[in-house]
């Protein structure tokens, strides 16, 4: 069973990243000398798909409904990067429970608009996120256990986790004489709640907004 969802995961990640690399495809122009042959052009075609698959981030944050610290890479496309796909692995620690857990998270963030400020910094007024986690263990299911009446908790799972969540973001630009793994660094926060806790807040009303709200904080190194 624990092969099965390792093996599950995998997929998806691939998916994921094969949707990255398709849309970075679309975004270039292949320009072929006419001297090349139909075999050269190939070649250059399989090494761009294979280029497009390399990470162009590596992101740490903390909490956001995946752990209390998460670890991952991600690609940035669209006209201006304002599209990002990011795969992140977190660790919860055990706390009451019998032993800590890993987490997996896919996530989709959509950076609008970007001001620039002097010095080389900017900030990102939004940054909006949806995005998908699991936590592998036994104690969360995919579907409902028998020990619960038919149809109580029939829609929802605590296998996976839907998430959404709004932030900010302010980056610095390294001067390119000082730059070594990366080109820019930038530190953000969101707000972010999940599937659960909002289905909650519109079943009692005596919810209060603090109680399904959670504040995350993170920074994100571009590579390229």
């Amino acid at each position: 069973m624990r092969l099965n969802r390792l093996f599950s995961s995998i997929v998806l990640l691939l998916l994921c990243v094969d949707v990255v690399a398709g849309d970075r495809m679309s975004d270039s122009t292949n320009v072929f000398a006419p001297s090349l042959s139909q075999y050269e052009k190939n070649v250059i075609r399989y090494q761009k798909h294979w280029a497009a698959l390399i990470p162009s981030q590596f992101v740490i944050q903390n909490a956001g409904n995946m752990g209390v610290v998460s670890l991952g890479c991600g690609w940035d496309y669209g006209k201006h990067n304002q599209w990002e796909t990011q795969v992140l692995l977190g660790y919860i620690p055990k706390h009451q429970s019998a032993r800590g857990k890993l987490t997996m998270t896919v996530k989709e963030n959509f950076l609008p608009w970007s001001i620039e400020l002097k010095r080389g910094w900017s900030v990102q007024p939004l940054q909006a996120s949806v995005y998908l986690n699991t936590v592998y263990g036994h104690e969360f299911w995919k579907t409902q256990p028998s020990r619960y009446p038919d149809s109580y908790y029939d829609f929802m799972s605590t296998k996976f986790r839907l998430n959404a969540a709004v932030g900010q973001r302010i980056t610095y630009q390294i001067p390119a004489k000082a730059r070594k793994m990366s080109k820019s660094v930038s530190f953000f926060y969101e707000i972010s709640s999940c599937d659960l806790y909002i289905r909650s807040k519109i079943m009692d009303s005596s919810v209060s907004l603090t109680d399904i709200l959670g504040l995350s904080i993170g920074v994100k190194f571009q590579t390229f």
